[in-house]
């Protein structure tokens, strides 16, 4: 007997039920892959000999094609500060063009022990000369630098003494004076909480704050999580004595009219950071003809936050000094 209209469609809704049973029964579930801040193997890491001692230097790409030289902020190190924004997809331009560096000041690396109770940590000028061993290390003339935070201070200071070795940086929150007194104030209280109880919560809330600025956890709860674990990983000790150096820093003593940085510059930070007229005031010490100050809206910390726009910036900067053709 025919079926009638109704039946018809009872029987497709029935059909129709099925294969959506079926269809998602044979759909796997995955777990989301868990982020890492652990270096992924992509790097090779080589210990370079220094007058103060061994840095860990990570290695990425072919050692014949021009150097681009990393250095990371406070409470992080080569991979937890680049390597998700080298693996984004819009940097692969720049990584077919150059072999990257990852420097790391002493005793930041993953897994480092207690530095001896005698060590002397350098100051940021020490640390700024001992990029002079991994030249030597690795056979490099010349590179282009990139750093962010500390980092950023190391690379300009190692420009300002040595221009002809430098090709160009990209500096991400860089500060070119000494650290005014409610700077000091509060980092002295965390280096002595780091060194007695280790990574206590106040210390986790600083490094927060000077890497994302405010309401981290109301823009993106899941990466303020990740970080805070992250720091959580950071030897204490060591960085207490990373963060004294950067607490000492000299001025850089450049001016536009006198002594500036010769090479060019592409100076970033997020709308949101912290560090915003830290830049302004380094930028306004640059040479306007050779300099790119960027303020990327809706973020404190760029590399993370906005990959995107930053990736854009840097390839086009590097297209404009002849590179990433």
């Amino acid at each position: 007997m025919p079926l009638t209209i109704q039946e018809n469609i009872a029987l497709l809704n029935m059909m129709s039920s099925d294969n959506l049973e079926d269809d998602l029964k044979s759909v796997q579930l995955h777990s989301p892959s868990e982020r890492r801040l652990q270096s992924d193997g992509a790097c090779v890491e080589e210990r370079v000999r220094t007058s103060r001692g061994d840095i860990l230097v990570a290695v990425r790409g072919d050692r014949k094609k021009p150097a681009l030289i990393t250095y990371h902020d406070l409470g992080l190190n080569y991979a937890s500060n680049f390597q998700a924004f080298f693996n984004f997809v819009e940097m692969r331009p720049v990584l077919e063009k150059f072999c990257v560096y990852h420097i790391n000041a002493p005793g930041q690396e993953e897994g480092a022990p207690p530095l001896p109770e005698d060590y002397t940590y350098p100051s940021m000028d020490a640390l700024a000369s001992q990029i002079d061993f991994v030249l030597g290390h690795f056979g490099i003339r010349s590179f282009i630098g990139f750093g962010v935070g500390a980092g950023a201070n190391i690379l300009a200071r190692y420009a300002n003494g040595s221009p002809q070795k430098v090709n160009a940086l990209v500096l991400i929150n860089c500060t070119s004076t000494q650290a005014g007194w409610t700077e000091w104030l509060y980092q002295k209280i965390n280096t002595r909480q780091l060194r007695s109880s280790g990574m206590t919560q106040s210390a986790v809330d600083y490094l927060m704050w000077h890497h994302f600025g405010r309401s981290t956890d109301d823009r993106n709860h899941d990466l303020a999580q990740v970080y805070k674990e992250c720091f959580n990983q950071v030897n204490p000790i060591n960085l207490a004595m990373f963060i004294d150096a950067f607490l000492r820093r000299s001025d850089l003593g450049i001016s536009r009219d006198n002594n500036t940085i010769k090479v060019p510059v592409l100076n970033v930070t997020g709308a949101l950071s912290p560090h915003v007229d830290d830049t302004v005031t380094f930028n306004g010490r640059l040479d306007p003809a050779k300099t790119s100050w960027l303020s990327i809206s809706d973020c404190g910390m760029v590399l993370e936050e906005q990959p995107s726009k930053v990736a854009e910036a840097v390839r086009l900067f590097l297209q404009g000094e002849g590179y990433c053709r």
